[in-house]
């Protein structure tokens, strides 16, 4: 593609050493440059692109996307933002992948893996194709390989890749977690929703985005740019669902689910056993019967929102309800990977979704048996949450391991530090503290009773885990596993 071609429909200041050069790929990374790329000076929390532009023309680059002048005699595209403009030239190269695609945007604080794994299983089970993209990497229609990918939301360039993938495998549909992250960096520009799904809102990335406000409306974006004829699907139980409702464009339908309000699908008469949960779902007046084999009120909800997007899609309610009923639970979300003592791994790392999982734990604990949650918190993100999860896991749990998540760069015993201070009493007959996650796991051989119930916390379905030199391969599962020997 020519340079010309490429930056058509993108605001620039100024174009340096014009020259309609031919454009073979895109590239923010200069290590990896090939010849003929496009080099985007990326501007990040740590580094800056235009530090790596040297190294970029060495290796090839035909032009550069930069925000200032450089010194090199190539042509140089100057804009105002590298980082939010990114996602032009990625869907131009690409030949605007998802104005192919019926693309479905998940986004809230928990539940958008789930969620957009059971949209994926009611549109096939309607007999249409449907890709995955999202925190376990992205997966094709019809294959059980995760392809990995390196943020919950790729950055422009590979997920427009991706998405002209999909194109090309004929694949009609396609079910995207959305990061707040990725819509407030513009990651999903010139992306085309046909419908968006909110799940919830609670504490989150507070690091990055500051206040629930900004957080706000960083999800927000993917609501506001639904064009007429698409959908919006909302959780009205969530006190944030009045101004989700409100940024909607006129001519976008809203669909609302709950649980303890009128909405366009509903849930009551709820029952949870270690088989799973079922409901009566209301849904335009009539009952029907569901049967998960999910478990959770949380799994309700996400249940809920992906019926009421499978009704939005305006596909056949029983086909979407036995698609549900028929879907075991997602790797690392409410898995149970050992019967006695119960033991559940869940990924749960914030203080909402850490208190929907013992809650939902709590269900399936004996009246005489203990509820244990081992759990940490991760270093270099928001701080401010440690102490809430703290409390929440003494407010819910009759015993709790304290230990590490991803500390990072960050001294574990002060993350542990950090989440002991939302704890009224540190004592030595309950609460544990064990830096080392793969130690304090085997501490659960002594700890639990063969009728309690274990949940291991935070890390779900990584298989890694972040210090402050190296990344290790660490697995909650199979660390579990060894210890109970299942």
């Amino acid at each position: 593609m020519k340079l010309g071609e490429l930056i058509k429909n993108v605001k620039v200041k100024k174009i340096i050493n014009e020259k309609d050069v031919e454009i073979t790929g895109i590239s923010y990374n200069s290590k990896t440059v090939q010849k003929g790329d496009i080099f985007v000076c990326l501007k990040g929390e740590h580094t800056d692109g235009h530090d790596f532009a040297k190294n970029a023309v060495e290796n090839g680059a035909s032009a550069l996307f930069c925000e200032k002048e450089m010194p090199f005699d190539i042509p140089q595209v100057l804009v105002e933002s590298t980082r939010h403009q990114i996602a032009d030239i990625a869907s131009e190269f690409y030949g605007n992948p998802s104005k192919k695609i019926n693309l479905i945007g998940v986004t809230g604080t928990n539940g958008k893996t789930t969620v957009t794994h059971l949209i994926q299983r009611i549109v096939e089970d309607s007999n249409h194709k449907c890709a995955l993209i999202g925190t376990l990497g992205y997966k094709l229609s019809g294959k059980d390989t995760y392809h990995d990918a390196k943020h919950t939301t790729p950055q422009a360039p590979e997920l427009q890749k991706t998405l002209k993938m999909i194109c090309d495998e004929k694949i009609d549909y396609a079910a995207m977690e959305v990061s707040s992250h990725a819509l407030e960096q513009n990651r999903v520009g010139n992306c085309e929703f046909n419908g968006a799904v909110f799940t919830n809102l609670t504490q989150d990335h507070l690091d990055y985005h500051i206040t629930m406000n900004n957080y706000f409306e960083a999800k927000a974006i993917l609501f506001r740019n639904l064009k007429p004829g698409g959908f919006a699907v909302i959780n009205n139980d969530d006190e944030y669902a009045q101004r989700f409702k409100s940024v909607v464009p006129e001519g976008v339908k809203i669909y609302t689910y709950s649980v303890k309000k009128d909405a366009d699908v509903t849930a009551c008469d709820i029952d949870f056993s270690i088989h799973g949960a079922k409901f009566d779902c209301k849904i335009n007046g009539k009952i029907k019967k569901v049967n998960l084999q999910m478990n959770g009120m949380f799994s309700v909800y996400n249940a809920l929102a992906a019926l009421t997007a499978g009704i939005a899609m305006g596909f056949d309610v029983d086909t979407c309800i036995k698609a549900l009923e028929e879907t075991k639970s997602v790797d690392g979300r409410f898995e149970i990977v050992n019967k006695q003592p119960l033991v559940i791994v869940d990924y749960a790392h914030t203080p909402d979704g850490l208190e929907n999982v013992l809650k939902a734990a709590r269900e399936l604990t004996p009246s005489d048996s203990s509820l244990i949650c081992l759990f940490g918190c991760g270093g270099d993100r928001d701080a401010t949450k440690r102490p809430k999860m703290g409390k929440i896991a003494d407010d819910n749990a009759d015993i709790v391991v304290v230990t590490s998540d991803n500390p990072r760069s960050e001294d574990p015993q002060l993350i542990i530090s950090d989440i002991l201070a939302g704890i009224k009493s540190v004592s030595t007959q309950r609460i544990f503290v064990e830096p080392d996650r793969r130690t304090a796991i085997t501490m659960l051989k002594k700890i639990a009773k063969q009728n309690d119930v274990v949940v291991l916390a935070g890390k779900g379905h990584e298989d890694y885990q972040i210090l402050k030199d190296k990344t290790i391969h660490f697995d909650d599962r199979e660390e579990a596993r060894k210890v109970f020997g299942c």
